[in-house]
């Protein structure tokens, strides 16, 4: 189906069409799906990871969520550079390689999509039930679940950008302010730039530089590069400002949860649980006033939300994709932007049923007790994911067949996504090994 830059809900001009020049004023106003991608990315396990590595360790693991930033930026520009300089979509991409790369996709997309809708109702949940107790976690998380298959199934591209928006703001700024307002140590702050590995902080340290933003949904990020409009190599430099603010912004808000759980939690015994960030809401309510503690948790709601937003459209939108690249014919020729239509891919029955899946199915598990457990298997499965991702980049980003000569990656781009399959290998292999002991 014939598609053009007016596909985008917001579309601008594309390409050859009065595409603006790219003055950071011009890029600036294009921002938002990068925003989507980073904020969906930070989930709550991110600030339980977080803030129990202040508690431990302080500062000490401050550069490890700056190289966790600066890996995710890495592969966010990877990913919206493949969409934009060979103008097709990662599944077409990974089509090239094989089937055997679509189909360790299509398994991996609906065992994760099941682990991951309990888990991303569940920590929606926790600070509404907090806040209003009049429904235990597992209602609260099937009202979530309901509100993010409403909104995502009626909502436009645009809408849901806004909205991601709006949590975004709410998110960095309740959070960010309760960092300012237990007053950051600088001094410690700086020192935490350099690398040092406390003892039994490796596990720590794989996370956050893991954790700062995303598994599969920095795949989707491409896909709302499209569904913003931008159909052709002249929007890479609007990808690449809107990447930056997306990631930095999260880096900052993961910063801010590291200064919380130092000043606060500083040598407290807490471990990874679902009752974490809400202990916190209490430290703050003993040591602040009930003033704290209320905006911590609606921070907390925002943060988690995002998430629901975020996947139920992003991963639907991959898995729709999916389901189209997997029944072409093998003769069948490649896609390119102009034949993937995103408003069809909102619309289509692939996308529908994946929403269903990630709602309803997943509601069986918010029941079993303690449903924060299935975070493990999360983990896990976000691990096996992501030295995929950044292994096919690589490849497809210096294939002479793949990709145009001007926008294959060069030395920078090869080493930082290198070093991001070294780094998930390790996370995948500490993962692995601590889901047997």
């Amino acid at each position: 189906m014939a598609a053009n830059a007016s596909s985008g809900d917001n579309a601008v001009p594309e390409a050859g069409n009065g595409v603006p020049e790219p003055t950071w004023k011009a890029r600036l106003k294009q921002v938002g799906p990068g925003v989507m991608a980073a904020a969906t990315g930070v989930g709550a396990g991110d600030l339980v990871a977080t803030m129990v590595a202040g508690a431990r360790y302080g500062y000490a693991l401050f550069w490890a969520v700056v190289l966790g930033t600066a890996f995710k930026l890495a592969l966010g520009e990877a990913v919206g550079r493949w969409h934009l300089g060979s103008n097709r979509t990662m599944l077409s991409g990974w089509r090239t390689l094989g089937r055997w790369a679509t189909g360790y996709f299509g398994v991996y997309i609906v065992v994760w999509g099941f682990i991951y809708g309990a888990t991303a109702m569940s920590a929606s949940a926790l600070p509404l039930n907090a806040m209003f107790p009049v429904l235990p976690v597992g209602g609260w998380a099937v009202v979530c679940g309901l509100a993010g298959l409403g909104l995502v199934w009626f909502g436009r591209y645009a809408l849901l950008e806004k909205v991601m928006t709006v949590l975004v703001g709410v998110m960095f700024v309740t959070v960010v302010g309760t960092a300012l307002m237990v007053g950051p140590n600088l001094l410690e702050l700086t020192k935490g730039l350099a690398p040092t590995l406390p003892e039994g902080s490796v596990a720590y340290v794989l996370g956050l530089m893991g954790g700062v933003g995303g598994t599969i949904t920095l795949a989707a990020y491409g896909y709302w590069t499209f569904a913003k409009g931008w159909r052709s190599p002249k929007w890479i430099p609007f990808m690449r400002t809107d990447n930056a603010v997306g990631y930095i912004t999260t880096g900052i808000f993961v910063v801010a949860m590291l200064v919380v759980g130092s000043e606060i939690l500083l040598g407290q015994e807490l471990t990874e649980s679902d009752k974490g960030l809400l202990t916190l809401g209490e430290r703050l309510a003993v040591d602040y006033g009930q003033w704290a503690r209320i905006p911590f948790l609606v921070g907390f709601f925002a943060v988690a939300f995002t998430s629901v937003i975020g996947v139920w459209n992003g991963v639907s939108l991959l898995f729709a994709d999916w389901w189209r690249t997997w029944r072409m014919p093998k003769e069948a020729p490649e896609e390119t932007a102009e034949t993937y239509d995103h408003k069809a891919g909102m619309h289509s029955t692939p996308y529908r049923i994946y929403l269903l899946w990630l709602t309803f199915p997943p509601m069986l598990l918010l029941f079993l007790g303690k449903p924060f457990q299935l975070t493990i298997i999360y983990g896990v499965l976000g691990a096996l994911f992501m030295p995929f991702l950044a292994g096919t980049l690589l490849f497809l980003l210096n294939s002479k067949s793949h990709m145009p000569a001007p926008h294959r990656s060069r030395w920078l781009s090869n080493t930082m996504l290198v070093l991001c399959l070294g780094l998930f290998v390790g996370v995948a292999a500490n993962e692995m090994i601590g889901m047997f002991e």
